[in-house]
C-alpha cells in the first residue's frame, strides 16, 4: 500500500510541476510572467507589443487628431513618453484588439466579457475584485489605493488613459487602469474591466472602441481545461480551493471521493452523488493535493491547490 501512496505522490507533483507559472514572449521579445486564478491563467503584465501576431507593425499614432479620426488598430505610450511601457505596457485603441491579425502572442487572447466575469465571481464578484487584483502599495497607484492586497499577484497597474478624442486622462498614472475585452457592444463601443485608485472594484463597462486602454492577455489552454472537464462530465471547481470544494458529477453512479496530500496519504474521503457536490474543505492545510473520483469503471484524478 505503502507503494501505492508514493505513485499517488508522485502524480500530484508531476501535476504541479506542469501547472508552474511559465514566461511568455510577444513577437517583439518582450517577456511576461504568469499567474493562475482558479481555470484561467492570465499575463502578470499589461501589454507592450507594437506589431502583430504575424509581424505587422501597429500604427504608433501621437497626434491628437489623427488618434480620434482613426477606425484601424493603433496604439500609443500614456503621454507619448515611450519609457512608461516599460512599467504599465501601452495603451491600445479597440480597433487593434479586434484586428484579424492577432494582437495577443501566440496561444493567448484577449479576454472576453464572460471570461472577465469569471474572473470577478471567483474574487468574491465586482465590489471586491479590484482589491484582490491591484499591486500593493503607493508605487504605481495613487493613494489610497483602497482594498489592494494583490492576493493571487495578477498585478494590476493603473496604465494611464486616452480617450477617443485623442487627449489623455489626468497628467499622471496612478488614478486608473483600465483592461479591453473582446466583446463588442455596438457600433461604437466595447467591454472593458475597470478598477481605481480609491475603490476595491472591478467593474465591467464599456467604452469607445477608439479609447486607448491597457490590454491584458489570457491563456487560451484556460478553454481547454473547461472542455477536458466537460467531456469527463466531471467539473471540479474553484482551483485553488479554500473552505469549499464543488464537484458536478454527471457521469459516475456510486461514486468515491478520495484526497491525498503530496505525501500519498489519504486525507479525505467521502462518497460522490450524482448532480451537484458540496464539500467542506476547511480541515485542509495550505499546499497540493490529489483527488480521485472513482467510480464502478473509472477513476478520474485532478490536482487540487489548497489556499
Amino acid at each position: 500500500m505503502k507503494h501505492t501512496f508514493l505513485f499517488l505522490a508522485g502524480l500530484a507533483l508531476n501535476a504541479f510541476e506542469a501547472d508552474a507559472q511559465t514566461i511568455v514572449t510577444d513577437i517583439d521579445g518582450n517577456t511576461y510572467n504568469t499567474v493562475t486564478i482558479g481555470t484561467q491563467v492570465w499575463m502578470v503584465e499589461n501589454l507592450k507589443t507594437t506589431h502583430y501576431r504575424n509581424g505587422d507593425a501597429i500604427p504608433n499614432i501621437t497626434d491628437t487628431v489623427k488618434w480620434s479620426d482613426t477606425l484601424v488598430g493603433a496604439y500609443c505610450n500614456f503621454f507619448n513618453i515611450p519609457s512608461y511601457a516599460d512599467t504599465y505596457g501601452r495603451l491600445y485603441n479597440w480597433y487593434a484588439v479586434d484586428d484579424s491579425r492577432g494582437l495577443a502572442p501566440t496561444g493567448w487572447h484577449i479576454p472576453t466579457e464572460a471570461e472577465l466575469k469569471i474572473l470577478t465571481d471567483y474574487l468574491g464578484g465586482e465590489s471586491v475584485a479590484g482589491g484582490k487584483l491591484k499591486e500593493t502599495g503607493i508605487t504605481h497607484w495613487d493613494s489610497p489605493n483602497k482594498g489592494a492586497t494583490n492576493q493571487f499577484g495578477f498585478t494590476a497597474l493603473p496604465g494611464g488613459q486616452r480617450d477617443s478624442n485623442g487627449y489623455f486622462f489626468f497628467d499622471e498614472v496612478g488614478y486608473f487602469g483600465i483592461w479591453w475585452s473582446s466583446t463588442v457592444v455596438d457600433q461604437y463601443t466595447a467591454r472593458n474591466l475597470t478598477m481605481n485608485y480609491s475603490e476595491e472594484s472591478a467593474i465591467i463597462g464599456a467604452d469607445m472602441k477608439g479609447d486607448g486602454w491597457s490590454v491584458r492577455c489570457i491563456s487560451d489552454v484556460a478553454a481547454k481545461i473547461n472542455e477536458i472537464n466537460q467531456n469527463d462530465n466531471i467539473q471540479i471547481y474553484p482551483n485553488p480551493i479554500y473552505d469549499r470544494l464543488f464537484i458536478n458529477n454527471a457521469r459516475i453512479e456510486n461514486g468515491k471521493i478520495i484526497v491525498y496530500d503530496m505525501l500519498g496519504k489519504s486525507v479525505f474521503a467521502n462518497n460522490l452523488n450524482t448532480g451537484m457536490n458540496e464539500i467542506n474543505v476547511s480541515m485542509l492545510f495550505k499546499g497540493v493535493y490529489l483527488i480521485q473520483i472513482i467510480g464502478t469503471n473509472s477513476i478520474v484524478e485532478r490536482k487540487l491547490i489548497k489556499e
